[in-house]
């Protein structure tokens, strides 16, 4: 332990701040702890997490699999999961009086199923260890001097201090100008990009069929050489189409998407099936409904609304029966269900869970430190490191093991 830090700020008072600021203050007893968040509100991202009830980590069962849902910063983590897992992190919350609940999916929540029970957790333990936290501070210069770091911050309180150790943790950036007193480092860093979004597709049609979920779809799109495609549940909007196998989709086409303006054409295969499979299935419900009009057996796992819009589509009046289906028909109707094209126009953020690809250039951090390889004595942690996760506990995983070893303040 070094014992010459005495005074350590941590820019960010969300979730890897919390968990820096808590274990910095830990394992640092004599040292004084300091939070400088520029909202007014502490911990907002926790709170809404997950419709409000927080999804703290993700139950995957090793790091190589838990590794898979980074479209960036995976080989990075590797080595941090490491030393901080998503079940030490469990094992953190349940040791400081959080059950946890983890669902079919793995999806990791309190078992109050209220993000109350993270924030509290949280602020108890900033009061435990006389972390002090000051709210409505906006970081306008950070500067070196000699092995220490002032630090000048505006607001109703605002001033300036020097302190040993500085992290930064303060989420992901909204744009790219949000944090010019660290770009004035020389800090490597990645543009930043809008991750985990819905897409907003021009077909009036398909909105029409607004709160319509399909099970299995496989969905993808095209930009330059490079193609994405995932699998998955889709929910069709008033707007165009949402639902996890679009979000993760938003997650590892990000970049790409954003370079494209988003505007691709996507591909969709409503039923995930190979098309060898689909031809014999709708040869069955040719047979068994021959008699039958095409518009009231809709093909499985499909609702009659979409079958309707699927028919229509493929040039397949409603009145048609199975029994008159030609072949010309069933061909077209056969590449409507395996390959319809629709048009992405723009994106929507989903909810209020804002995501961003980019930020600090993990090249220019130690992932088994979090310390700056340029600026001794300066850690990060969160989203501000070009890391992002899909959706399922992965992003507050990554705050949390990048919080954790940022808060070791090892060298």
């Amino acid at each position: 332990m070094n014992n010459s830090i005495k005074n350590i700020a941590v820019i960010g008072g969300g979730a890897a701040g919390f968990f820096s600021a808590i274990h910095a203050a830990e394992k640092y007893a004599d040292a004084e702890v300091s939070i400088f968040e520029k909202q007014k509100k502490l911990l907002s991202k926790v709170r809404i997490s997950g419709g409000g009830r927080c999804n703290v980590t993700n139950a995957a069962g090793t790091i190589a699999e838990l590794l898979t849902a980074y479209p960036r910063g995976g080989r990075f983590l590797k080595k941090a999961f490491h030393r901080f897992s998503n079940r030490d992190a469990m094992a953190w919350f349940r040791a400081r009086g959080v059950p946890l609940t983890v669902q079919e999916d793995r999806h990791v929540f309190p078992e109050s199923q209220n993000s109350g029970s993270i924030i509290d957790c949280f602020l108890g333990e900033a009061e435990k260890y006389g972390i002090k936290i000051h709210t409505g501070a906006g970081i306008c210069r950070l500067t070196g001097v000699e092995t220490k770091w002032l630090l000048e911050w505006t607001g109703e309180h605002g001033g300036k201090a020097v302190f040993d150790r500085v992290i930064v943790a303060c989420g992901g950036m909204q744009s790219e100008g949000a944090f010019g007193w660290l770009k004035d480092l020389g800090q490597p860093m990645i543009p930043v990009r809008p991750s985990l979004f819905t897409f907003n597709i021009e077909d009036a049609e398909l909105t029409a069929l607004s709160g319509t979920t399909v099970e299995r779809v496989q969905i993808g799109f095209r930009v330059g050489s490079r193609t994405f495609s995932e699998e998955g549940i889709l929910l069709i909007t008033h707007w165009g189409i949402s639902g996890p196998a679009v979000l993760k989709l938003s997650a590892f086409g990000a970049r790409e998407l954003a370079d494209a303006g988003y505007r691709v054409s996507v591909q969709l295969n409503w039923t995930g099936q190979a098309q060898d499979e689909i031809r014999r299935t709708l040869a069955d419900m040719k047979e068994s409904f021959h008699l039958k009009q095409m518009s009231n057996t809709a093909y499985p796992g499909l609702s009659l609304r979409l079958w309707h819009y699927l028919l229509k589509k493929s040039g397949i009046e409603a009145e048609r029966r199975w029994a008159e289906l030609s072949r010309r028909d069933g061909n077209r109707l056969l590449e409507t269900l395996t390959a319809q094209r629709v048009q992405m126009t723009g994106k929507s953020t989903f909810k209020e869970e804002f995501v961003s690809s980019g930020g600090i250039d993990l090249k220019g951090v130690d992932a088994l430190t979090m310390q700056s390889r340029i600026h001794k004595g300066l850690y990060f942690a969160g989203e501000i490191l070009d890391i992002d996760g899909i959706t399922g506990g992965y992003n507050f995983q990554a705050a949390w093991t990048t919080g954790y070893i940022a808060g070791q303040l090892e060298d």
